[in-house]
Order: structure tokens, then sequence, then C-alpha cells
């Protein structure tokens, strides 16, 4: 089975930092784009960056020059670096990922269970 485990939520006070981790585990043979989302209580949910295997990005307009995205592929992990956090940023976080396990030709997207932020004003 494939498992994605996110960690690094929290309150913060806004103009603070937080950053969040995400590491897939299980039976992978190989990660495809990487990707963040967040959803905000009465929102839906929304892409808030992107990163894939050769490393070029992609961020919400909201985010952009305040988080960055990365990723280590020999850990099969993801980061979100968030700076200058602002309570709009308030959400519970979800770490995305196309993913291939070994013995099939086919990808699937998997979602790991969320990280709560909370920016305080």
């Amino acid at each position: 089975q494939v498992q994605l485990v996110e960690s690094g939520g929290g309150l913060v006070q806004a103009g603070g930092s937080l950053r969040l981790s995400c590491a897939a585990s299980g039976s992978i043979f190989s990660i495809g784009d990487m990707r963040w989302y967040r959803q905000a209580p009465g929102n839906q949910r929304e892409l808030v960056a992107a990163i894939a295997i050769g490393g070029s990005t992609n961020y919400a307009d909201s985010v952009r020059g305040r988080f960055t995205i990365s990723r280590d592929n020999a850990k099969n992990t993801v980061w979100l670096q968030m700076n200058t956090l602002k309570p709009e940023d308030t959400a519970v976080y979800y770490c995305n990922a196309g993913i291939r396990k070994w013995g099939t030709s086919w990808t699937i997207d998997y979602w790991g269970q969320g990280t709560e932020v909370t920016v305080s004003s």
C-alpha cells in the first residue's frame, strides 16, 4: 500500500513561518508531480503549489513569493516552506502526488490526511 503522511502544521502569528513536510511510503515505483492543496472552512480545496519530478514549480497567485515548494526524489518527500504567513492562509493543507506502484503501468493520485495551519492576526 502507498501512504502520504504530512507533518509541520500548527498555530503561528501573522508574519511567521512554517514548514510542511509530506513523505510518501510503500510500494512506490515512481512519483510524478507532487502538490500541496489547502481547504479553508466553507471554501473549496485549492491548489497552492506544485512541483514536477524535474523540479519545475507552479504557485497560486496568492502565495507566490511567500511559499516555496521543494522535493527530494530519493526520499519521496515534498516540503512547503511558508513565509510571511497571513490569516487568510489558515486552512487544512493536503499533500497530493501521482504515484506509480511497482508492478503497474498506471499512475494513481494519492492524498495525505491533511495538516492544519492556523495563522492568528
